[in-house]
């Protein structure tokens, strides 16, 4: 049988009015033959407000409570898809996280998916239903309510056509695709129409509005993603394997794809710290345990016995980091503990840069000349990321967009 799996993010789903649209756009597929999954967000900005509803309320609101509070979004989104096709005659079903089978560790708020069992799914596709599926929720084993953390329908969407071994993933969101830079801070930013599984993680891990989670997962399981506009006729961005680039020769696979751009930031760093064995596993340890996720870490020469450390994480959760290290045994390691929260991440990224001398410099020049600061540099095998002010993002990523001939479509 035909199946295809969809992926309707909030801004797709915002009000009745569209939603009505995505029911159209879903009929003609399901009128053609084809057997539809469809993942849904919550509309608009729902878990925001919830959240805001939350703080109103509690400061430090129960993280379980919080994940059965912030499920209920993309329930509403599920059932209403659902009211819309059924009222155009067209068979579905809503079926929460739980309902669909998916799994989870008992992680609140960042839950992981162990699991899925796609018996309910395939039940509901052999009744000729098309199967709506509420995004960014599971259940774990405690048989507890969890969510999968921002950009988790993302993830809900390729760990379900993984499991029922699909060909293709389509997100649907607002804009045409994944661009060269971000567009509003970019207004050059060109479209990508083809990108390798391996440069969008980059992307998504360094400031693209996807899940890497779920990058990581269709990297594993082979699934292409196509990125498009649910209201225009764009052919959008396909993320794949480097097949486009196994087929070309020379220098070409070289260039910098794209900038990512990430504006919330924070960042920590320790001054003195006891340079021996097993105090950075300690300190991370520390940090891991209460679920905090580090990003970067940077961590200066010895001397004397002591050493400078640096780490970013999300401006969100730079307080309860404070606090873990302040009420620790680790806190006597500590001489001195500096923080930033007004802090930007730009990146340039693209396959081969790593066997390729020059970008580093041509990137760090560029920003020099434009009195730009750099604060800390972080680097992979395809990316090259520096710790900026947040107030200089804007003119930085449009001047490295220029500087590495992005401004016109080479995609």
């Amino acid at each position: 049988m035909s199946l295809i799996v969809q992926k309707y993010g909030g801004t797709s789903l915002k009000n009745i009015s569209i939603i009505k649209k995505v029911a159209k756009k879903i009929k003609s597929l399901h009128s053609a033959g084809t057997k539809v999954v469809v993942i849904v967000s919550a509309m608009g900005n729902t878990t925001d407000s919830l959240i805001k509803k939350a703080h109103q309320i509690s400061k430090n609101p129960s993280p379980r409570e919080m994940d059965i509070l912030l499920s209920t979004g993309e329930l509403v989104s599920s059932t209403l898809l659902s009211i819309a096709l059924n009222s155009v005659k067209i068979p579905a079903i809503s079926l929460s996280g739980s309902q669909a089978g998916i799994q989870t560790d008992i992680n609140h708020g960042k839950a992981r998916i162990n699991s899925i069992n796609p018996k309910r799914i395939f039940n509901e596709l052999k009744k000729n239903k098309v199967v709506i599926i509420a995004g960014f929720q599971g259940t774990s084993l405690l048989e507890e309510t969890t969510t999968l953390g921002r950009g988790g329908s993302d993830t809900t969407a390729v760990a379900i056509a993984a499991s029922l071994d699909t060909d293709q993933c389509e997100i649907y969101t607002d804009v045409d695709g994944i661009f060269t830079a971000d567009p509003r801070l970019v207004p050059k930013a060109q479209l990508l129409h083809q990108i390798a599984f391996e440069e969008m993680l980059e992307f998504a891990s360094y400031g693209a509005k996807m899940d890497p989670r779920a990058i990581e997962l269709a990297m594993t399981y082979n699934i292409p993603i196509l990125v498009k506009s649910s209201t225009s006729n764009s052919l959008g961005s396909l993320i794949s394997e480097d097949a486009d680039m196994k087929k070309t020769i020379g220098e070409i696979k070289n260039k910098v794809r794209g900038i990512a751009t990430d504006n919330n930031v924070a960042k920590i760093t320790i001054r003195k710290l006891r340079d021996k064995p097993g105090t950075s596993a300690s300190l991370f340890g520390l940090l891991a345990n209460e679920n905090v996720s580090v990003e970067d870490i940077v961590q200066n020469a010895s001397a004397g016995g002591f050493t400078d450390l640096s780490f970013t994480l999300k401006k969100p959760e730079l307080q309860q980091a404070l606090t873990i290290l302040k009420k620790s045994q680790f806190n006597s390691n500590i001489s001195t503990v500096e923080t930033s929260n007004n802090l930007a991440k730009i990146s340039i990224i693209g396959t081969g840069m790593q066997n390729t001398p020059g970008y580093a410099a041509k990137m760090f020049r560029t920003l020099g000349n434009a009195n730009i600061n750099i604060e800390m540099i972080i680097t992979s095998e395809i990316r090259i990321t520096c710790i900026i002010d947040e107030s200089d993002l804007k003119s930085a990523a449009q001047l490295l967009h220029t500087e590495f001939s992005l401004d016109k479509n080479n995609s």
